[in-house]
């Protein structure tokens, strides 16, 4: 990538200029599943305990088909750390995440990006709206130090959170993709529709807007068309890779009631994996986006390497993990390479 602080600025709007551009999100729920992380507190300690392994989750989703490195900083605010007595690594795990995304990004030619995320502070009044104004000058601080090419602004289910860390980004003088989460209401915690809040935050200069989180592709699409009618300007989708559907449009909504013993009752976020989309499910979903003329895409908690590959796939493009691209015609019993042994051929019905 340049190096030009001009160029670095706008090399992000600069790609969605040249087609769609794929930012592999998730990290939380994948380490959480491979007992790095914790559920619940969601605190990226794996940053700083296990680096080489965020290192190679980065380097994992770019060989699926990431545009996007994107420094491992959410939930790794204030706040989050105040909750688990480990405040003093805030400026540490920040400046690890950033520097292990942005070694990543500069040796695959890929987008360096900074991350905020929701504070689970704000509430609507003075004192949260001091105090999340706070936590993000922190930490867009910190991302622009290290050179980031943007910052993602994400996960917001308050409009007015996300206006805040939009200001933040721009006074920064950083390009900034802002995302709401939208939960079982099609609307932000005050109110505001998709389209109304993503209308407010182009205005308020942001470069792209839209979704991320909470809502999986068949209860996002629906909010991305009113989002694209509504705005002139770049749009992002980045849905959870899970079947919520209208009666549970968002994830922490699903019931699963072959196993309604799940902690709480709820599967949401440990025993999800009953409702996982299928690879085949985010590329139809990056084909009906892409469709409506959303160019950021992405897949959040519970995305695999799988799923960006397969959205890199439908976009029409054949990133290095597609030579390991389902062939099925090799397969002993399934295929239909004329090598293969008819008897075993013969007995895949029994399969």
């Amino acid at each position: 990538m340049p190096h030009g602080t001009a160029l670095i600025q706008n090399s992000l709007l600069d790609s969605l200029a040249a087609g769609p551009v794929i930012c592999a999100e998730g990290y939380l729920f994948e380490f959480e599943r491979r007992g790095y992380l914790q559920a619940g507190a969601y605190v990226p300690e794996v940053v700083l305990e296990h680096p080489d392994l965020v290192t190679q989750l980065h380097r994992e989703l770019v060989h699926a088909g990431s545009d996007v490195v994107e420094a491992f900083t959410y939930y790794a605010h204030r706040e989050k750390l105040r909750l688990i007595g480990k405040e003093h690594l805030l400026k540490e795990m920040n400046w690890q995440a950033l520097a292990i995304a942005k070694e990543v990004a500069r040796e695959t030619g890929t987008l360096f990006a900074g991350d905020i995320c929701n504070t689970n502070v704000f509430v609507g009044d003075d004192a949260s709206r001091r105090t999340v104004r706070a936590m993000f000058e922190e930490q867009v601080g910190w991302a622009v130090e290290a050179g980031v090419d943007f910052v993602i602004g994400e996960t917001f289910s308050w409009g007015e959170e996300a206006l805040i860390a939009l200001d933040v980004i721009k006074r920064a003088g950083m390009s900034a993709v802002i995302t709401l989460a939208i939960h079982q209401r099609p609307e932000t915690r005050e109110g505001w529709s998709p389209a109304e809040a993503c209308a407010r935050l182009e205005a308020a200069g942001a470069d792209v807007v839209g979704l991320n989180c909470i809502r999986g592709p068949r209860t996002m699409l629906p909010l991305l068309k009113s989002i694209r009618e509504r705005v002139t300007g770049h749009v992002a989708a980045l849905p959870v890779p899970y079947r919520t559907h209208d009666d549970a449009p968002s994830f922490q909504s699903l019931r699963d009631p072959a196993y309604p013993d799940a902690p709480g009752g709820r599967p949401f976020p440990t025993a999800l994996d009953p409702f996982a989309c299928t690879r085949y499910e985010i590329a139809d979903f990056t084909r009906a986006a892409a469709d409506l003329g959303v160019r950021y895409l992405g897949v959040c908690c519970g995305a695999g390497p799988h799923h960006i590959r397969s959205m890199a796939e439908a976009l029409g493009r054949t990133p290095p993990a597609s030579r390991y691209t389902a062939d099925m015609s090799k397969h002993a019993f399934l295929g239909t390479n004329p090598n293969l042994k008819k008897e075993n051929r013969e007995y895949a019905t029994e399969l």
